[in-house]
């Protein structure tokens, strides 16, 4: 007895998607589709096919088709939405309504409560947040990250606040998963930090990196031979200019750097002027490099025909992502190490590339929970090592490329009209005092600073390194500093 052909396409599509082949997946779903369009569960997996694909109207279009058909777990189905139209495409108020159609089918469900807290963060709206985070802690007593959410929103009175003594309590609990422990010591942490208890804040964020490190140790560890290795094959891959190419001038400002070194702030001040939009962290630029196959040797030897296939798949996906702009910023920290990439897809590409005090940028990633697959980020040693490589990769690609323009952070946040200038300058913006209001934007913020530049320029981060000095001799030595 032959299997049915709905049959085989489901059991096909079934172990693509197990495999991670979103593409593959997502065709066979929509063969299967046009045999058996009533399978609401199958339209529900293709939308997540999709948005792994990139597509993301097409995933947002498939999950109306689930929810039409009566998919079961709808509330799941509006979430999903929810996240596509808040990360992927910028749009906060379709988010909102999706979440909210979410939590009218499970008023309680945790996943959709955090994410509209995270929604109404990201929107600068903190009173809502707070009161969605507390909701969310009503239906779980202590969840760990509603909890940390709900502190970091909290204006605090000093080290007796009971915030404080809250956390402390979590975190010391008996038997509580590292993760757990992980989410909470960072809170405990941030909020030591507020209130000027410097070495409790420190010890602190090092038991936080530490349970973080035991939560998952496999992914935790940073090789930084195999990192030295990684920038040596960039430096060769990418060992001459980029040949000029008439037709890739559409390329948005790209702005990269270390990670909270001011990126956030730049596209802010940019999205103050009335021709750009920003973008975001869009994944346009990593996701390309993860399909090229053996990316980077690969480029050195690229041909044009390529090239243009490549900047081909960018552009379709930001006109996906933002479309109908006028100049667009791709805000990607970590293009930092694709920017051989990028020149070779725009040659003509704008790079503002954001530096800062590197002792203030390593306590900051420290601070925060970051994923785990930027292990270096657990350990200040580990994170002082990746500095180095940074510099050493930028001094190559400004070698290539002089024309990248360094936009630092702590002369900015002193005189920000001339840096502000120099910027729109190099941008070929004219000036317009609505850059100077950034902080008063609507657009939402997707970033571990949201609040940060939600206020007008201030000095106060800068040197706050000096609060934790004692603690950073080993950092210190692998900057070469005495």
């Amino acid at each position: 007895m032959s299997i049915e052909p709905a049959e085989a396409l489901m059991a096909m599509a079934s172990r693509l998607r197990a495999a991670g082949r979103a593409e593959e997946a997502a065709q066979a779903y929509r063969r299967l589709l046009a045999i058996r369009p009533d399978l609401p569960d199958s339209w529900f997996n293709l939308a997540l096919m999709e948005r792994q694909s990139g597509r993301f109207e097409a995933a947002l279009a498939a999950y109306d088709e689930a929810l039409k058909r009566g998919v079961s777990g709808s509330e799941e189905a509006w979430l999903n939405r929810g996240v596509i139209h808040a990360d992927d495409l910028g749009r906060p108020d379709l988010a909102l309504a999706d979440l909210e159609a979410a939590l009218a089918i499970a008023p309680d469900w945790l996943p959709a409560l955090l994410n509209l807290g995270n929604l109404h963060e990201d929107m600068g709206r903190r009173e809502a947040a707070a009161e969605v985070y507390a909701r969310a802690l009503a239906v779980a007593p202590g969840h760990p990250v509603a909890l940390a959410r709900a502190a970091g929103l909290a204006r605090l009175t000093g080290p007796d606040d009971p915030v404080i003594a809250g956390l402390r309590a979590a975190v010391d609990q008996p038997g509580l998963p590292a993760e757990d422990r992980a989410e909470l010591g960072f809170a405990l942490g941030r909020a030591l930090d507020q209130v000027g208890k410097y070495d409790e804040a420190f010890a602190a964020y090092a038991a936080a990196n530490a349970a973080s490190r035991a939560a998952d140790p496999g992914r935790a560890r940073y090789d930084r031979a195999g990192h030295e290795r990684f920038i040596d094959s960039l430096i060769a891959a990418f060992a001459e200019p980029a040949a000029p190419v008439a037709e890739a001038d559409e390329a948005p400002v790209f702005i990269c750097g270390l990670f909270r070194s001011g990126s956030t702030l730049v596209e802010q001040i940019l999205a103050g002027h009335s021709r750009v939009t920003g973008g975001g962290e869009l994944g346009l630029v990593p996701g390309l490099a993860r399909a090229i196959a053996g990316y980077p040797q690969a480029m050195a030897g690229a041909e044009p025909e390529a090239l243009t296939r490549l900047r081909g798949l960018y552009l379709d996906g930001l006109k996906t992502a933002r479309p109908g702009a006028d100049v667009v910023t791709d805000k990607r920290p970590d293009n930092f190490l694709h920017i051989g990439l990028i020149k070779a897809m725009f040659p003509h590409a704008r790079i503002v590339h954001t530096v800062r005090e590197p002792l203030d940028v390593i306590l900051s990633n420290w601070f925060l929970h970051l994923d785990r697959s930027m292990a270096h980020a657990l350990d200040l040693e580990d994170l002082a090592h990746w500095h180095g490589q940074y510099v050493r990769l930028m001094a190559h690609w400004k070698t290539l490329y002089p024309d990248i323009l360094d936009l630092d952070y702590d002369a900015l946040v002193v005189e920000p009209r001339p840096a502000i200038e120099r910027l729109l300058a190099f941008c070929g913006l004219d000036w317009e005092d609505g850059v100077l209001d950034f902080h008063k934007a609507a657009a939402p913020v997707r970033t571990a600073s949201v609040w940060q530049v939600r206020e007008p320029l201030y000095r106060r981060s800068s040197g706050r390194w000096r609060n934790y000095e004692r603690h950073l001799d080993g950092v210190r030595a692998g900057l070469g500093r005495e």
